[in-house]
Parts: structure tokens; sequence; C-alpha cells
């Protein structure tokens, strides 16, 4: 840093330090009136954005997990800000979080391999929150994958993935994920009926040989993770099984899957006939497959189940003798079945048929308990009648749904226990599922809607073929509907969201020191400050490792210089020292496929092997400080063999003499006034009470822990009169100061601002 700058910044320093806390802005004069009139907007415009505007440093009062489609990802974002907070990486690897870079979240991705095959995409549908007694609980999240049938636990924690695990008997699943009320179990359904087994059926012994079924995946609450071997499967027809959802309250123990192609017609044009969408919209109804899971777990567990690929699976056959598994005819092509919040309806509507069937708990129970079915379908599952079940008389409000009607691009809110329709409003275009805020729980909020529409058309400024989807949110307070917000999402197709009050979330900010975040534990590549280091060994067949245990820290990363040789295999471990909040880092290396996200606290390894000769900088990818592009180092890969020349040494750019120790020593020690005046103010108030400033100081306190150790070295050169090496630890021991202020600095304004008193 020049000389000039050094003296420009000091005062700076002095002045915040001083002048935080008052002073105001001037308010703009431009009148509402005016914006109104320069922009076209009417009263009901300016109304509509009021109702969403979320104030900077003010945060929504909900937070929505949406799927991220053909991104393999999910999408986050606030309500009623719309504004988007993250993309947590799942099935795709994702740079920017080093996902399917590290060797970490490298182990989490090869969980799912499809026959031995890295699957680097997949088609997210349906997450799913965690719940407790049938609320959501905010601490873990579940997403399906449809294109190769995979269900992943995503750790609200730290909002990471740490498990994915792959269906063993499916080819396809839309129908997942979904949790029973105290997420003991995960449920998945199939979609497109395939073989089982893992070989080839021809399609002419389609419904004697290909099936569908619903997998109920044990989650054990106390690891955060599923266990695959206490799961299992109940067997189903050739019907394509689509959405589910588990009872609650009185209906628990029992769950509900819809299905469409129930006709099992296969299509084939190439054969000379009819399309699928021919044959599989025929019949006037498809079924509801009404399953009481708990007494399928009971007879898994009694050895009542084949295995099939390693996996438990009840058949057909042993599920209609056990009373598992029964039939309801439900409207033709239904996407969505519903349990009502008091876990005493099932709520199913048609794609194809504009009907909304409701359907009585307590009279399946009488008809399966009566044995009065309708008949039996072509595998001997009973069909209870659907006369016989049907509702004859989920907001906040009690009987108060909301249904999406495809065809009619609109929302429908109606009364499912007067059967009424109550408000219609329209939606831009084409609306696939919607949300209402907490609505799967026994405890709906009401408040907001969202449509999540498959179509954009002319809502935005055109960027191509290829358009953003539109996520409308929509205002459910009042006895009319009220669309207030369109949001362009340019991630995949986000099929389906879910949303939780932002206060049950308690997401960390920073880790333990030396996290493996994808393990849940204590990494064994910890490293801590001075004690990085890089080795080298070889075996005995000549293979050669060079492994380093490196850290991160404002505004370098240690070590800056690694050598290898080629072919040397090279490890690096690098830990984040930080622990101030937001203090990333990354990691990016040229020319081999290296890029690492360092979130405080964290710990992740890059492997690689250094299969050429030459020089790879590397860098921190993060804006992490005033010196970030400094941040920066050297991958040396020597050839083969490579000598060094004898008395080589460094080439040095500028020259510093003892004038020039002197004056950055001088500008050090008016630093170090700054600082122990901000340290001043912050111990002179109760700082303590507030966590993220306590989380700043010891921060600050590590940062000015580096600076004593940085000015020792120092002095110590300045004592054997090397001025060059004096005059850089100088300098190094004054950055340390400056990262020191900026935190202090930031403590003391979110003291300020945050109402801090002063302590007597």
């Amino acid at each position: 840093m020049s000389k000039p700058f050094a003296k420009r910044l000091v005062p700076l320093l002095f002045g915040l330090a001083a002048g935080l806390g008052g002073g105001g802005h001037a308010v703009a004069s431009t009148s509402l009136d005016q914006v109104m009139k320069a922009r076209g907007l009417t009263q009901k415009d300016v109304l509509a954005a009021a109702k969403t505007y979320v104030p900077t440093g003010k945060r929504d009062e909900y937070i929505v997990f949406s799927s991220g489609g053909q991104s393999g990802q999910v999408i986050v974002y606030g309500i009623p800000s719309m504004r988007i907070l993250k993309y947590i990486a799942v099935f795709t690897p994702e740079p920017w979080q080093g996902y399917g870079f590290d060797e970490e979240s490298k182990a989490v991705l090869a969980e799912g391999k499809i026959n031995g095959k890295q699957i680097n995409f997949g088609d997210t549908h349906h997450p799913a929150l965690s719940e407790t007694n049938g609320d959501y609980d905010g601490q873990y999240l579940f997403i399906n994958d449809k294109a190769n049938p995979r269900v992943a636990v995503i750790d609200l924690h730290d909002f990471e993935t740490k498990q994915i695990v792959v269906n063993p008997l499916f080819k396809s699943s839309h129908g997942g994920t979904f949790v029973s009320e105290n997420t003991d179990y995960v449920m998945e359904a199939a979609q497109y009926p395939a073989p089982f087994e893992n070989k080839f059926v021809p399609l002419e012994e389609f419904n004697s040989k290909y099936r569908g079924g619903i997998t109920y995946w044990r989650f054990d609450r106390k690891a955060g993770r599923i266990k695959p071997e206490d799961s299992f499967t109940v067997m189903a027809p050739p019907y394509s099984q689509d959405l589910s959802d588990f009872g609650k309250g009185p209906s628990d123990g029992w769950s509900f899957t819809n299905s469409f192609c129930s006709e099992r017609y296969v299509g084939g044009i190439e054969r000379g006939r009819p399309p699928f969408e021919a044959g599989c919209s025929a019949k006037d109804t498809d079924f509801m497959h009404v399953v009481n899971w708990k007494r399928a777990a009971e007879l898994v567990k009694a050895g009542k189940a084949k295995i099939i690929n390693g996996h438990h699976v009840l058949d057909i056959a042993t599920a209609v003798e056990e009373g598992v598994l029964f039939l309801i005819p439900e409207p033709k092509s239904p996407h969505g079945v519903d349990v009502s919040p008091d876990g005493k309806f099932i709520i199913v509507s048609g794609k194809l048929d504009s009907h909304t069937s409701v359907y009585s708990f307590d009279k399946i129970q009488a008809a399966i308990k009566s044995g009065d079915f309708e008949g039996k379908d072509a595998y001997g599952i009973p069909i209870i009648k659907m006369q016989d079940v049907l509702h004859t008389q989920f907001d906040s409000t009690p009987c108060v749904a909301y249904t999406s009607l495809y065809v009619d691009s609109m929302v429908g809110k109606w009364d499912y226990c007067k059967g009424k329709v109550l408000d219609k409003i329209s939606i831009h275009y084409n609306i696939g599922h919607l949300m209402t805020m907490e609505g799967d729980t026994v405890d709906p909020d009401g408040k907001y809607l969202v449509a999540l529409n498959k179509l954009a058309i002319d809502r935005f400024d055109p960027v191509g073929p290829l358009h953003p989807q539109n996520h409308q949110l929509i205002d459910i307070s009042g006895d009319q509907m009220e669309l207030l917000y369109d949001m362009p999402l340019p991630l995949g197709e986000p099929h389906y969201a879910v949303a939780i009050k932002a206060d049950k979330l308690k997401p960390a900010v920073r880790y333990k020191s030396g996290w493996n975040s994808r393990e849940d534990k204590r990494s064994p590549f910890k490293t801590r400050a001075g004690r990085e280091k890089t080795e080298r060994s070889c075996d005995t067949s000549g293979h050669c490792k060079v492994e380093v245990f490196g850290t991160t820290i404002r505004s370098h990363i240690t070590p800056e210089i690694i050598e290898a040789e080629q072919g040397d295999e090279v490890v690096i471990h690098l830990t984040n020292l930080e622990r101030a909040e937001d203090e990333v880092h990354g990691f990016a290396l040229y020319g081999q496929n290296v890029q690492l996200s360092l979130e405080p606290g964290k710990t992740a390894t890059a492997r690689f092997v250094a299969d050429k000769e030459g020089v790879f900088p590397y860098y921190c990818t993060e804006f992490c400080s005033a010196l970030h592009l400094e941040m920066e180092g050297y991958l040396l890969v020597k050839p083969k063999g490579y000598q060094a020349k004898a008395g080589a040494g460094m080439e040095e750019g500028v020259a510093y003499s003892k004038a020039d120790y002197e004056t950055q020593v001088k500008t050090n020690l008016e630093t170090q006034a700054v600082i122990d005046a901000v340290v001043g103010f912050i111990t002179s108030h109760n700082y303590q009470d507030f966590p993220t400033v306590v989380a700043l100081v010891e921060d600050a306190t590590d940062q000015l822990g580096f600076a004593k150790e940085a000015r020792a070295k120092s002095e110590a050169a300045a004592a054997k009169q090397d001025w060059q090496n004096a005059m850089l630890w100088a300098n190094q021991w004054w950055q340390y100061q400056v990262k020191t202020a900026d935190l202090g600095l930031r403590a003391k304004t979110y003291l300020e601002q945050g109402g801090a008193k002063k302590v007597k």
C-alpha cells in the first residue's frame, strides 16, 4: 500500500470512529404523487408495492423453499418481498458454493450415482419441511429428483445438502417428497411404471411385469439421515402414481397417493398406436391409493416383505391380504392430493376434470371396516365406492381451500364444507401448483398465496425464447384475493414450494473451527494459524503426494507457494480462520477445475493430479477485504528431476529503507490509537448483550493477535537492520490493524443502531 494512501486512511478511520453515530441524510424532495405520475402508477399499484416492500435492514416474515426444476437445486426466497436469498445446491454441481468441487461435497453427489454412473443433473420437484406434531419445525428440508429417482436431505442448520439416497426400484419419481407428522418417514411415489428388477422387459408384458409403488424412507431425526436399511416400498399396479400426502391427527398412520393413466395404456406412434395421451385420458376417473403405512411397517419388521435390489418390498398380494392397500375412484388425471389441517378430509382435483372431490376419512374407514366394496381392480385391490366416502355437506379460516385451475389460468377460493366457490382470480399464466403460508401443516397461516405459473409470456422484459417462470404473490387476507407481485424465476421450472415462518429457522452464521460441513463433524484436516504445513511423500510404487494443510484469513492464503513435481497427486486442505459472520473465502486454481467455498470455520479439500508442469496461480474468489486482490499464491509444478539454480534468491520489486520503516511504524501507532478509541466505546457499552457484536469482537481480537505477531517479527528484523523485511512485516502488522479497525467499527455501528446503552 502506498504511503500517500496510508496517510489518507488514518484520518478517515479517526473520522469514522468519531462520527458513525450521528448525522442524517437529506430527504429526497420528490413527492409520492410525482413518482406515481412519472411512472404511470395507480393508487392500487402503490398499495400493492407497499404491501410487499421490506425496508433496508428489515426482514421477511416467511421463507419459501421452491424446487428448482431442471437446475437440480432448491430456490430460497422471502415473503412478502419476493427477494431471492439463496440457491441450495442439491443434485447439480454449483461452483459458487464449491458444491461438486470440494471432496466433501463430491462424496455427497457420489451417493446419487445410478448404476455406478455419476449423474450431475436433477429435476427437483417437491420440497417438504420436517414436522413435529404436524407443524413445521424448521430443522430439515427434503427434495426429490424426478428424472433419476432420488431423495436428498438438506440440513437447515446451514442450508446444505447432507445426503442423497437412490431409489433402488423406481425409474422415475414425480410424487415426492412428503413427510409424516413427526418426520419418522419420508414418502416418495413412483411415476412411470417400470420393472423393479434392473433388466429388460418388453412393453408387451407391461400389465404383468411393470409396476408402480410408494416408498417410505425411514428418517433418523437424531442423525439427520435417511436409513435405507429400515425403509420399504409398498408395490402398486402399473398406474402412474403421482402426488401424495400423509394423514394427520385422526388419519395419522395412513397415506394417500393419486394416480393417472389407470387405463394402463402404452402408446407407440412408431408402432402404429395412438400416443400415450390418447389412451391415458379415456376413463372418467383414476384411482387414489389409500395405504395403511403403519401396518405396512409392522409387516416389514415381521419379515413379510420380499427383498428386491437389497430393498424391502411389500408386494400387492400381501398388501391386499393384510389390509394395507385400497383404491378409491378420483377425478380424471388428478395432480395433487391434500389432507385437511384437521386430518379429517382428503381433497383431490382433476386437471382434465375441473371437479374437486372431498373425501371423508371417517367414511373411508367405515367402508373398509364394512367390506362393502365396489369390486376389485385387475390386481385384486379392493375398490371403495366413491359415493360412499365423499364428504356431502386450507387457509387459516376453517373449511376454506384454494385450488389451481390450470386450463383457466385462475386460482379458485372455495368452502369445502358448503361446497361453495367464494372467489376467483386470474393469474399469468397456466398455473401449476400453488402454496399458502404453512398450508401443509395442522395450523396454516393464510395471509399470502403464491401461484407457481408455468408460463410468463408477456409479463417481463423479453430475454430470448427461453422465458423465466413466474411466481405471483397473492394477498388472501381479505374476502377477495388481490395480486401483489410478479416475480421472475430464471432457474429451471420451479414445480412446487413450501413456506415457513422465518422465526422458526435458526441457521448458524459460522461453523465450529475446522468443520466438515457435509458430515457435521470436526475435520481431521483442521489447521490452526501458525501450524500450516506442506508434506510430500512417495510410496514404493513411485506414487507421490503433496498434501497441504493451509488456512485462509483476510487477506492471505497460507501457504502462498505450493511446490510439486509433474505427476504428483496434490491434496489441499484449507481452513477458514474467520469468526466474523459472512467473511467467506474462496479458492480457485488455474487449470485444475478447483473452486472451494470456505465459510467461517469451514475446512474443505481439493484433490487433483498435477499432470502438467507449469505455473498455476490461485486466489480468493470472494471479495473479503480491501486487499482481496492481493490474496493470492502460486502452485509451482516442476518437471521431473528439476534442480534449482544454486544461490538463486527472490527478486525484490522495491527496496525499502530505514526511513520507510519508521514512517510505517508511525502510521501503525496512529492506527492503534483509533483501535483503542473504538475498543473504549464498545467496552463502555453493554456489547455482550449483542451476539453479533460479540462475534465481531472475537474476530477483531484474533486479528489484533496476528498484528502483535507481525509487529514482533518487524521489530526483530529492524534490530538486525534488515530494513527490507522490517518494512514488509511492519506493513503486515498494519494490515491486521486495519482489519481489526474494520471489525471494531462494524461492531460500534451495530451497537449504535441497536440502541446499546452505556455501562456506568
